[in-house]
């Protein structure tokens, strides 16, 4: 506390003052005080040194002189207070005798002031009393003698220990404050990020998405640069859930996530949409480039096995990409999505499993524009044919599922169907049918073994060779899974590819003994692609072939069991799989 009380400032000048009396009082009694008016002067110092005393007495702050040795020469009663010692305890004696400790501290603030001749204010020091350290803020100025020299110092000091702690505690409490302030801020921030994450995944939500599309698409429309979108849907993904359960799942979404963020650019957006829906959004990037990008993701997870170990799973995706400025019917950001959903339901209608944009599909790309929206008939066809088919892929997802549950029979099952269903659909595609048939031969090589859900599991895995009645059974598996489908109708022509996936060329085969030309197509197509998977797979009873021992089986076969032109056809296929590694699934 600086000193601003002029009557203090008085007392201290007379303090001073006093001294210089003082001094001359000892003067005279060197000489004996030889006369009457000397000693008269004597008595006259001496009341007011004690009127002196009495007034710095009465002051609540703490008085004290030096001299130029550093000795305590007088003090007031708050000073003696606050030391806890007797008042003779302190006269006479210098500050190293009082506080060792602090003495060369306060010694060069009065050789500074002596220097100077200059008052030094706002000392703040520790203060060390019988009661323990004390915090005071002293103000110290210089005491002169008659001649004007520099004799000693007076200090005013005023005890500012609770003031410290006070304003200690309130910084702490400040610093405190401050810090939950920061801890508040990062809350926030982190439930801000949380609240546009998505839980399960991790990936970004819908929320998120638009908030970005827009600030993303006012910039690419601002400085005249593409934005694309890719979105994506796991076909089939219900099955999934429906076999193995909601949390195997939501594993295997939590694996894709991971993989999906890992194939984009590093500044690319990716959102998990819905369920098991996903979007990519791609700033900078136009449709040319974002195709590649849909068709590494494609490839990628068409090799790539997602699961615990336990049980694995390979997925499908339809992809869809929307591009700005390309797509010219963008107008506002979420164009991208009504887009990239059209495109993706015509996908779904090809049966998934490609990459497509707009420019893909050939005339009238989205029927529901047409005029016949005008037509109220017309337009309750289309609606009606729409719900169907969105009711066709849930019932078909349905079967996938149960035919999923052959997996948990036979172990070996997963990975065969898998496989078969590869060779079998690209089969169908070298050989030329038409589109319609290649899809039904890529379903009814899905669901070809469903019959075998009920086959005994000691008769599927059984390690030895089977005895006659058991091969029987065995042989039971298409008319099951044929039982299975033909309530539905529109899985019906499906029905003779899995009936007769096990009859031979040579007319030796089951259950019905056909021959030749006899047996459907797409019937012979699966036989071959089945038989080839088992032969190259460890079954319970054998280890696997290599590939050169089951191709060499095939051929050996070709005319009896098999058809030879699609025997024909099936090599072209593994000669071109095996030139071009990137196609081995």
């Amino acid at each position: 506390m600086k000193i601003e009380n002029s009557t203090i400032h008085q007392l201290m000048d007379r303090l001073a003052q006093m001294h210089k009396q003082v001094t001359l009082s000892h003067a005279l009694s060197e000489r004996d005080k030889k006369t009457t008016d000397e000693m008269i002067l004597t008595k006259v110092l001496q009341k007011q040194q004690e009127e002196l005393q009495i007034m710095l007495d009465s002051v609540p702050a703490m008085i004290f002189y030096k001299n130029k040795e550093n000795r305590m020469l007088r003090v007031n009663r708050a000073f003696v207070e606050a030391m806890g010692m007797p008042k003779e305890a302190i006269e006479g004696k210098t500050c190293s005798e009082l506080w060792p400790e602090q003495a060369e501290k306060y010694w060069g603030d009065d050789k500074e002031v002596m220097l100077l001749g200059r008052a030094k204010r706002g000392i703040v020091e520790p203060l060390e009393t019988v009661k323990g350290t004390r915090w005071v803020e002293t103000d110290k100025i210089p005491c002169r003698d008659e001649n004007d020299d520099i004799i000693g110092v007076t200090g005013f000091a005023i005890d500012i220990t609770e003031r410290r702690i006070a304003t200690k505690a309130l910084q702490e409490s400040k610093e405190k404050l401050k810090l939950l302030n920061k801890q508040l801020k990062m809350s926030n921030r982190k439930l801000s990020r949380l609240a546009l994450k998505d839980p399960q995944t991790g990936l970004y939500n819908h929320r998120y998405f638009e908030e970005i599309i827009e600030s993303e698409f006012y910039r690419a429309k601002r400085h005249g640069q593409p934005l694309s979108l890719i979105m994506l849907d796991i076909d089939y993904f219900k099955s999934v859930n429906e076999v193995y359960g909601h949390g195997f799942g939501d594993l295997v979404l939590r694996q894709f996530s991971k993989k999906l963020r890992k194939l984009v650019r590093l500044h690319d957006y990716v959102i998990r949409y819905g369920d098991e829906e996903f979007v990519v959004v791609l700033p900078g990037s136009d449709r040319a480039s974002t195709l590649r990008m849909g068709q590494r993701i494609l490839d990628f997870i068409k090799t790539h096995s997602f699961g615990d170990g336990k049980n694995d799973v390979k997925l499908r995706l339809s992809v869809a990409v929307v591009s700005y400025p390309e797509d010219d019917s963008i107008f506002k950001e979420m164009d991208f999505i009504e887009i990239a959903e059209r495109v993706l339901n015509m996908v779904k209608e090809c049966g998934g499993d490609r990459v497509c944009s707009s420019s893909d599909i050939k005339g009238d790309i989205f029927p529901e524009d047409r005029e016949y929206r005008t037509t109220d008939i017309k337009f309750m066809k289309q609606r009606l044919l729409k719900i169907t088919r969105e009711s066709n892929q849930s019932l078909t997802e349905s079967i996938f599922a149960f035919a999923k549950t052959i997996e948990l029979k036979d172990r070996y099952t997963g990975g065969h169907v898998e496989n078969t269903v590869y060779y079998a659909t690209e089969i169908a595609r070298g050989m030329g049918l038409a589109k319609t048939d290649t899809r039904l031969v890529e379903q009814a090589s899905i669901l070809h073994d469903l019959g075998k859900i009920g086959i005994s599991e000691n008769i599927l895995l059984k390690r030895g060779k089977l005895t006659k009645f058991e091969f029987e059974k065995i042989k039971e598996h298409p008319k099951i899974g044929v039982d299975i489908i033909r309530p539905i109708q529109f899985l019906r022509g499906l029905v003779p590819l899995i009936l007769y996936h096990h009859e031979r060329w040579d007319g030796k085969g089951y259950p019905c003994g056909l021959k030749g030309e006899e047996i459907p197509v797409g019937a012979r197509i699966i036989a071959i692609a089945d038989v080839y998977q088992a032969l190259i797979s460890d079954r319970p009873y054998r280890k696997a072939f290599s590939e050169h021992e089951a191709i060499g089986i095939i051929k050996e076969n070709s005319g009896t069991q098999f058809d030879p032109a699609i025997v024909d056809a099936f090599l072209e296929i593994l000669l071109k799989k095996n030139s071009n590694p990137s196609k081995l699934r």
